[in-house]
């Protein structure tokens, strides 16, 4: 049996692209509840522990958390790594999942087939972002508490603090990293959420299952669209990583 894992779930409500967009509603929920939902399908997931910030924005949705009996930490706004440090520090974890909250089609099955095999390796990070072959939004990042850590005490920019996993792909001479490849490459999919373009495919998505919308999966929504191709974001899938490369 594989050891249960913790999934970091890094969200706040100041999106300069987007703003609240974790908030907006999904078909009667918030899409960050949706999200949450969905992660907690996932059989190697022993607890789930949203980090936000401390900021006065944060105050309403952090409230509505705790109200649904979901755990947050609560940290610097732009020092992202910290958050992950000041929650790993109080959970003792030897597996982190990082996910972020603009992914409301994350898919269980996948969390899970990542975990299993990292679990078997001895990677200290494993990623399907290094080299995309899923849809932007089903972007899944496992790597060692004790690698998180050493990854910490290193020197690293404004930017690696704020990205956290960017140390792990700057710093490839510290640590043993290794993607998590797709049998077909389906990069060319948007499934994020960073415009209101975005949540409004994903809208439409969660409409066509209504009554699973905790679990269907990722074969279910690559044969919704293919049988309406209509049903597509319009914002073009290069813009993957945009965040990060805005700051570059």
């Amino acid at each position: 049996m594989t050891e249960k894992s913790l999934v970091i779930l890094q969200a706040r409500m100041s999106s300069k692209r987007f703003p609240g967009k974790i908030m907006q509603d999904v078909c009667g929920e918030p899409m960050i509840i949706r999200q949450i939902n969905r992660i907690r399908c996932a059989k190697n997931v022993g607890k789930i522990i949203v980090a936000t910030t401390r900021d006065k924005s944060d105050d309403e949705f952090s409230s509505l958390m705790l109200s649904k009996k979901i755990d947050v930490y609560r940290g610097e706004i732009d020092d992202v790594i910290s958050r992950f440090v000041g929650i790993l520090s109080k959970n003792q974890f030897s597996t982190v999942v990082r996910l972020t909250a603009d992914c409301p089609l994350v898919m269980a099955d996948l969390i899970d087939r990542m975990i299993e095999e990292f679990v078997r390796t001895d990677y200290d990070y494993f990623s399907n972002t290094i080299t995309p072959t899923f849809p932007d939004g089903l972007d899944v990042e496992v790597f060692k508490r004790e690698s998180l850590l050493c990854l910490s005490t290193l020197v690293l920019s404004k930017l690696e603090k704020e990205h956290v996993t960017l140390g792990f792909h700057n710093k490839k001479n510290n640590f043993k990293i290794q993607n998590f490849s797709s049998k077909r490459d389906y990069s060319n999919l948007r499934w994020t959420v960073d415009y209101p373009q975005d949540l409004e495919f994903v809208r439409i998505v969660y409409s066509h299952f209504r009554g699973l919308e905790n679990t269907f999966g990722f074969k279910d929504v690559l044969d919704l669209i293919e049988r309406n191709p209509t049903i597509k974001t319009s914002i073009p899938a290069s813009l993957r990583n945009e965040a990060l490369r805005e700051n570059l």
